[in-house]
């Protein structure tokens, strides 16, 4: 497609970030609606969190630097900030669904539990991938899962 096409489309190049960071969104949100709606998940509560960060890293293997781009550098208008947060709260409703009923959790807080958890994965894959720097995906993803499966499933701690 030609430039002067493109244009045709969007009136400046924010609105052209502004669309590709809404479809990874969706493209995000797909994939875990996919992974949550394909059936019965593993028992084993870190074979669930396998899951969730291989999706993320999935998500984010394709042009790395583009997605350093849309989140580091692209505007965020209103619009697309509201659109953010509700994938962010869907994500993390869905989450705190599996975290309060897995026999294996034990933190008390499963809304908070939940917030941390969907946190950490997006905001670990997104620093690591879209950083450029090599990362041994294999190694990186069974810590970051070994991480998440000791902190759910910890002994409660005093407050």
């Amino acid at each position: 497609m030609s430039i002067g096409s493109l244009y045709q489309y969007f009136p400046n190049k924010d609105a052209i970030l502004v669309e590709l960071v809404k479809a990874h969104i969706n493209t995000g949100i797909a994939i875990i609606d996919r992974l949550l709606t394909a059936g019965p998940l593993p028992d084993a509560l870190d074979d669930q969190l396998r899951l969730f960060v291989r999706a993320t890293i999935d998500n984010h293997l394709q042009e790395p630097a583009l997605h350093r781009v849309l989140f580091e550098e692209a505007p965020r208008p209103p619009e697309l900030l509201e659109m953010l947060h509700q994938a962010e709260d869907w994500v993390v409703g869905a989450a705190q669904r599996q975290i309060a009923t897995h026999p294996q959790v034990t933190v008390v807080d499963t809304a908070t539990a939940a917030r941390l958890t969907v946190s950490a994965i997006e905001s670990l894959v997104h620093r690591h991938f879209a950083a450029g720097q090599p990362v041994k995906i294999d190694s990186f993803e069974d810590e970051l899962v070994a991480m998440l499966f000791r902190y759910l499933t910890a002994a409660p701690s005093l407050s």
